[in-house]
């Protein structure tokens, strides 16, 4: 197999989403609202790998989510308890990172941010006085900005290790009783690393990352979405394609909360969430000299979940580096 160095190109993972940081009703496990700033399965593969190289990288995003819960099953949304919440979201995420060109504690040391324009519409039971009444809301609007203002890359050989913080900041568009909100209106962090090995003679690659996600209050209702803990893994193939190589992998993810949320009615107990899901992957890489310019489609289907919308994760990520 011919060698390349776009194995090593890309980003890091939390921004992504939700990836970077949407609301797509389902994102952490349990959480206000079904959902959280971190999408499951959002850092995983060669396209989410930390950057090993001065310069810049230019990535867009498009995330699309359609989920539901049970309707037995209570969720708390902007202050509301809502039955069988049901939510479809798709966000446009632009972005892009900056590896400055002296190593920092041996490694590539980047920094980056990515800015989501949310599409969602949420609709669930609620009750009232005259009883049940169906509800749907519908909005639209720049969600939650998400920061990364350390990402760091070791090379050793086929092996390179990542680790970084992503902040995520409420800067989306929020309103307490309304359903649909593309902000979350409380502050993120997530700090993160892995690991990923990479075989230039064959095309093997495979990568494992994890994390942890802390929340704070969210204001305006009071509530705080547990810890989460959250793990990723991939392998990848890349095969000899026209002037690039095709990528065809497999990824999965588990997302556990291990702190449970606070703040809210005491009926709703402890409330903790999981999710853990698989699903494929395939892409291109396409070296350009200096330059290297990746595509990935994932769709990653949600297989067990508690506390949270049950669903399809459908990903579409460009990478640019130059």
């Amino acid at each position: 197999m011919r060698k390349t160095n776009t194995h090593f190109i890309a980003r890091a993972a939390a921004g992504l989403a939700l990836a970077a940081c949407v609301l797509v009703p389902p994102i952490a496990g349990s959480s206000e609202g079904g959902t959280g700033h971190y999408v499951p399965g959002s850092v995983a593969t060669l396209i989410d790998l930390a950057p090993a190289r001065p310069g810049w990288v230019i990535e867009p995003i498009y995330l699309h989510y359609e989920g539901d819960a049970d309707l037995s099953k209570q969720i708390p949304v902007a202050g509301i308890d809502v039955f069988g919440l049901k939510a479809t979201s798709d966000v446009l995420l632009a972005g892009g990172f900056y590896t400055v060109e002296t190593p920092i504690a041996g490694a590539h040391y980047s920094v980056g941010v990515m800015l989501p324009y949310v599409w969602m519409t949420v609709e669930g039971e609620i009750e009232t006085v005259l009883g049940d009444r169906r509800v749907r809301d519908t909005a639209s609007g720049f969600g939650d900005l998400t920061l990364i203002p350390a990402m760091l890359a070791w090379k050793d050989g086929p092996w390179q290790y990542n680790a970084a913080l992503t902040v995520y900041a409420p800067t989306g568009d929020y309103e307490m009783g309304r359903l649909a909100n593309p902000g979350l209106n409380y502050w993120s962090f997530n700090p993160w690393a892995g690991v990923s090995y990479n075989n230039a003679g064959n095309g093997f690659n495979a990568a494992l990352h994890g994390g942890l996600v802390f929340n704070t209050e969210n204001p305006d209702t009071d509530y705080r979405s547990g810890t989460l803990v959250h793990l990723e893994g991939s392998v990848q193939q890349l095969i000899p394609a026209g002037k690039g190589f095709l990528t065809l992998g497999l990824e999965g993810f588990w997302v556990e909360q291990v702190t449970a949320d606070s703040g809210q009615r005491p009926i709703l107990g402890d409330f903790k969430g999981r999710t853990a899901g698989l699903g494929p992957v395939l892409g291109y890489v396409l070296p350009l000299g200096k330059q290297n310019f990746v595509t990935e489609v994932r769709w990653l289907r949600e297989l067990d979940t508690k506390n949270r919308l049950e669903g399809d994760y459908v990903w579409l990520k460009l990478v640019y580096q130059f």
